[in-house]
């Protein structure tokens, strides 16, 4: 019988769609489970490939001794995407965020590990002081654990630039399947591309776009370097925390083959409702409470209050959000939402 690591990792390596998911919280800043567990639900009746838990659209403030959230969190996914395989003989990839120097990391890794997660998302967030000597270390340790997938976050949400080196040693650590490309910029996601593509573990390194102002686009996208050839297979997301129904149709098309003019043109209104939604107007800082926002305006989420009080849609973020919903209704999943809740699915 095939193991549940071969299952998941064929599917990694075949490509998947994996939201990254929000908290849901009432409007006292309690956690809200069963919203928590309906939006679980939507995202598994949406076709959703799996689900990345405690990763920055989850709020990083879970982790904080007042909340005390994490790994209540990481078990209520858990739970419920087990009773989804279950209920449909699916394998689903559970991946759980990981973050904060080597120790912590590790100790984030481990009740994942128990938990039944697949892999850990790495974040560097916060650890620009340290070298990437120190970061490929901590790589190794957490592998030790579970699988890993290496993460490029963009630095205007904590992350820094690596170097070609960095991703060529990254890719040759054992137990690492993925990585997560998010710096938000061609240049370095070329290289990301590129040392994957030339490494002696290439094909076991599955290439995953978040990249939320380019998604499409990275894939659409095949790199040729010389005879080495290497792509995103799939989407790591927090962009794909919302309107998910039509974005899985997307990247259902994006995986059969070449770019159409259709997908290029969707392509461009897909960055544009992610500069709403992203609140990229105001260098991200509404980026979280605008995926909450959409989610509580559709009724699965009972408030869209953060852990954080003082985090909240910025100056006219609802106002972009109206204006790319009113253009792009096709990009939308309002239908699909309350006919989800109407017949009891959650």
């Amino acid at each position: 019988m095939t193991s549940r690591k071969a299952k998941v990792l064929k599917k990694l390596a075949k490509g998947a769609f994996l939201p990254a998911m929000p908290l849901a919280l009432y409007e006292d800043g309690s956690f809200d489970e069963a919203s928590q567990r309906r939006l679980i639900r939507y995202y598994m009746a949406a076709e959703a490939d799996g689900l990345a838990v405690a990763v920055h659209t989850t709020q990083f403030e879970i982790r904080r001794p007042e909340h005390n959230l994490l790994e209540r969190v990481l078990a209520v996914a858990a739970d419920e995407l087990t009773r989804f395989e279950e209920k449909t003989g699916q394998t689903v990839v559970k991946i759980a965020g990981a973050c904060g120097p080597a120790e912590q990391a590790v100790s984030e890794a481990k009740p994942a590990k128990s938990l039944g997660y697949d892999a850990v998302l790495l974040s560097p967030g916060g650890l620009s002081h340290r070298s990437e000597e120190y970061l490929l270390a901590r790589t190794k340790e957490v592998a030790s654990v579970l699988p890993v997938v290496g993460f490029y976050l963009q630095t205007a949400v904590g992350g820094r630039r690596f170097s070609y080196d960095y991703w060529q040693k990254l890719c040759d650590i054992d137990n690492v399947f993925a990585i997560k490309c998010a710096s938000f910029d061609r240049y370095s996601t070329t290289e990301v591309v590129r040392a994957a593509a030339f490494s002696p573990r290439a094909d076991k390194i599955a290439l995953y776009t978040g990249n939320d102002d380019h998604i499409l686009l990275d894939l659409l996208t095949t790199y040729h370097f010389g005879d080495r050839t290497k792509g995103f297979v799939g989407g790591l997301l927090g962009h794909w925390a919302v309107w998910v129904k039509p974005a899985v149709e997307l990247f259902r098309k994006a995986k059969q083959g070449l770019p159409t003019a259709e997908l290029l043109t969707l392509a461009a209104q897909v960055t544009d409702m992610n500069a709403a939604l992203f609140d990229v107007a105001n260098d991200f800082v509404g980026c979280i409470a605008g995926v909450n926002e959409v989610l509580y305006r559709q009724g699965l989420l009972s408030s869209p209050r953060c852990l954080n009080p003082a985090e909240v849609l910025s100056k006219g973020q609802a106002e972009e959000i109206d204006r790319v919903c009113a253009l792009y209704p096709h990009l939308t999943d309002d239908g699909f939402v309350a006919q989800f809740l109407q017949e009891g699915l959650n």
